[in-house]
């Protein structure tokens, strides 16, 4: 088929690679426009997408905005392209940009639709406990993530995963259920999408990160493994900002003190950095400094002590 892809970080990577590997014509890839880096004056880079189409020699378009650049879209219908593969693109695709190639736009969406419609399905999945998760191939409407699905697997979500090992997993099966979808696409005809159940994944905000020592334990877990990678879950000592990459429940054979040390929410309990919480505590594994590397607890109380006590 005649492709045209859209998509922008490292999850539309694989789907991308799998269009060229089948044997499909990728015309042209669209990608949000390259970013500055983190420091002033830093070099602007381009997205994961957007490199990884210059290698395969594929044409890449930024445009920022369909809907206030018209000549963006004829540009886009010029392609005639038979369809439009959508993983993770970030950009709001106007009426007549869906209706431009032969077989519309299909969308690569990493949940059980329609629970967790949106911009963070994996992140929200792990923040609410799920049990499950999954990935579909969409047909994209008006609608924010409306469209009835044509294929759909699910996967267990772990106990110990995190958004970006789970992020991984679904786009590996996404870039499968693509290419079998474009394979036959009479054959996966277009299901609506069950009216109950509608959930919505807004998009993480960077404030959302801070850990509230005041859930429980559970919680607490959840939310290290939701904002890992990015953008970290974090708590504040001596006026810096430390991330928990990972941590563990602790036990309360681990620690057999006074109880209330292990329930009162952000209190240190010991010299191992175990942290109450509501219910329980947690004990992170592996941390970073801001401008430092990752480094395990240890390496972190040898050069800044968080002595047990410490109110976090």
């Amino acid at each position: 088929m005649r492709v045209i892809f859209m998509g922008t970080p490292d999850f539309a990577v694989p789907v991308l690679d799998a269009l060229v590997e089948a044997g499909h014509d990728v015309v042209a890839a669209y990608s949000q426009p390259p970013r500055a880096g983190g420091r002033r004056g830093k070099a602007l880079t381009p997205s994961p997408v957007h490199a990884r189409a210059e290698e395969l020699g594929i044409e890449v378009r930024t445009p920022l905005s369909f809907r206030k650049e018209p000549e963006a879209i004829a540009a886009f219908a010029a392609l005639e392209a038979d369809v439009a593969v959508v993983a993770a693109y970030g950009l709001i695709l106007p009426q007549a940009l869906l209706d431009a190639p032969r077989h519309g736009c299909l969308n690569v969406h990493g949940s059980l639709l329609p629970r967790w419609r949106g911009a963070a399905p994996i992140q929200r999945a792990i923040l609410a406990g799920d049990d499950e998760t999954g990935v579909g191939i969409m047909q994209m409407e008006a609608g924010l993530d409306t469209g009835p699905v044509r294929r759909e697997e699910r996967l267990p979500i772990g106990p110990y995963d995190t958004s970006g090992m789970l992020s991984r997993r679904l786009s590996l099966l996404g870039a499968k259920l693509m290419v079998e979808v474009l394979a036959d696409i009479a054959g996966y005809p277009p299901q609506p999408q069950a009216e109950e159940g509608v959930t919505y994944a807004a998009k993480i905000d960077k404030s959302e990160a801070r850990i509230d020592w005041s859930t429980g334990a559970r919680q607490v877990d959840r939310h290290v493994r939701a904002f890992n990678p990015a953008p970290g879950a974090w708590f504040e000592h001596a006026g810096e900002r430390i991330k928990i990459l990972t941590a563990h429940i602790q036990s309360s054979s681990d620690n057999p003190g006074d109880i209330h040390y292990r329930t009162t929410p952000g209190l240190v309990l010991d010299a191992q950095l175990a942290i109450g919480c509501g219910d329980g505590a947690v004990r992170p594994d592996t941390v970073q400094r801001a401008g430092r590397g990752v480094m395990t607890v240890t390496e972190l109380l040898r050069g800044f002590p968080i002595p047990p006590g410490t109110r976090l």
